[in-house]
């Protein structure tokens, strides 16, 4: 029997964000996962799956020491962020200049966020690094939880983390109940060459039926794409012959970038949003997807997971040094209120937009469209939407 003090299901980059942040607090932990990450080349194309990594969460990646490595293997700083209603006049931008920020944001590649906190969870005497591991079994006992491995591997830990996805294995083995709802869309990611410079600026346009987002990668003339419409049609624009495809996707860009060419495969996933009940029980805690999955409408789905790790982690040094059980589920309650109430917002405020944004009435398309612009020039507005999107409203304590 392999004994440690906490054992994190689900090696992706918030469950090895929780277990860097757990280095050097005396505790032993244990990090399971299917398959380990493989290295990317630092010349390899640009991944699709990419994320939007706000003020928030860059503070945390420098604080468990990765961000050097990040920016070093490869990430694409934005300076600024423009959204517009299509065929119409309400728009809103941000500049970073204009704030006095040196930067809005980076879209970094998902594989070199994972490989790099990986590598670092590696080198971490305190941390044990362990697959291909897939859970077979699990007790939440009065002081322990008791895993075993498919394998057959006997292990037991004071507290269980469930960083292991949307379809978590282990919050489903704790008969947590799970609120889910259909976005009734599909999202289709692509890497796109641009005609004219992006000019390190994020953009997304909302037409009746559908969102599309453009994120700029390193290359001035390469975005990646989030392009969110219904089913049927994703399945029509991932099999369309390449340059329809990049004629309609250049129209329904407004032409903002010049004429577009699609430079890589087409992908397509269904939008779903998922909020856990608890997001604690005994012997246990939920970050990431396991807890709460939203729409990529603001590409904060992943800070939304490191803010779960960042509070988390606080959390269980706390209580360490303050001598208390880890898995109590009446300690870990002040970690599941904070981030429950976190993940609602967000939820609801991506839902708000979603409903805001959805279909071509006129009278609607005249009142969002007057917001947008209200809140483009009224005074305070503007810094306090950019907090919120930088995520400096949901740091944790010990890391403002």
């Amino acid at each position: 029997m392999q004994t440690y003090d906490v054992i994190v299901a689900g090696g992706g980059m918030v469950g090895l964000a929780v277990a860097c942040g757990l280095h050097g607090s005396g505790l032993k932990v244990a990090v399971l996962e299917r398959e380990a990450p493989v290295e990317q080349a630092t010349d390899a194309v640009h991944a699709l799956r990419v994320s939007a990594i706000n003020a928030a969460s860059e503070r945390l990646l420098q604080h468990l020491d990765v961000w050097n490595s990040i920016l070093a293997t490869r990430a694409s700083v934005y300076h600024g962020m423009e959204v517009w209603d299509r065929d119409s006049f309400g728009r809103i931008e941000f500049n970073d200049a204009h704030q006095g920020l040196p930067h809005l944001g980076h879209i970094i590649e998902n594989s070199v966020l994972h490989q790099a906190l990986w590598k670092k969870a590696g080198e971490l005497n305190d941390i044990t690094l362990i697959s291909p591991a897939e859970l077979q079994q699990v007790a939440f006992g009065d002081n322990e939880a008791f895993v075993t491995l498919a394998d057959g591997t006997m292990m037991s830990a004071r507290l269980m983390v469930a960083a292991d996805g949307a379809n978590s294995w282990l919050r489903n083995k704790a008969d947590i109940p799970l609120a889910f709802w259909d976005y009734e869309h599909h999202a289709l990611v692509a890497n796109i060459r641009t005609e004219l410079p992006h000019g390190a600026v994020a953009r997304q346009v909302f037409h009746g039926d559908g969102i599309l987002a453009f994120l700029p990668l390193s290359d001035p003339h390469l975005c990646s794409i989030v392009w969110s419409v219904s089913p049927q049609e994703a399945t029509r624009l991932r099999s369309m012959p390449k340059a329809l495809f990049d004629q309609q996707l250049s129209v329904a860009f407004d032409m903002r970038l010049g004429l577009c060419s699609v430079e890589s495969e087409r992908q397509t996933f269904p939008l779903m949003g998922r909020y856990a009940r608890n997001f604690a029980a005994h012997r246990l805690a939920l970050v990431g997807d396991a807890a709460h999955t939203i729409h990529p409408l603001a590409g904060q789905g992943v800070n939304l997971g490191f803010m779960d790790a960042a509070a988390l982690t606080g959390e269980i040094r706390r209580l360490h040094q303050q001598g208390k059980d880890i898995g109590q589920h009446l300690y870990l309650r002040r970690y599941e209120r904070s981030r429950k109430h976190s993940a609602a917002m967000m939820l609801a405020g991506m839902q708000g937009f979603r409903e805001l944004f959805n279909g071509t009435n006129p009278a609607k398309k005249l009142l969002r469209d007057i917001g947008i612009s209200l809140a483009d020039t009224l005074p305070g507005v503007k810094p306090r939407l950019l907090r919120q999107a930088m995520g400096l409203n949901d740091l944790p304590e010990w890391l403002r």
